[in-house]
């Protein structure tokens, strides 16, 4: 298993879930293609790119 650097984790720190320790992306950006993904955490999110909001 790959363990990330401390940098990495410094930088992605709003994206690692800390119980799996991994990124995790909202749900909505799971599969977009977009390179603009948010954090799991984020609540409501405003995208240009998904018009369902």
């Amino acid at each position: 298993m790959n363990s990330k650097s401390a940098k990495f984790k410094q930088e992605n720190e709003f994206f690692i879930n800390s119980k799996t320790n991994k990124l995790q992306y909202n749900k909505k950006c799971q599969n977009c293609v977009c390179d603009c993904k948010q954090s799991y955490k984020v609540a409501v999110i405003k995208c240009q790119n998904y018009k369902g909001l």
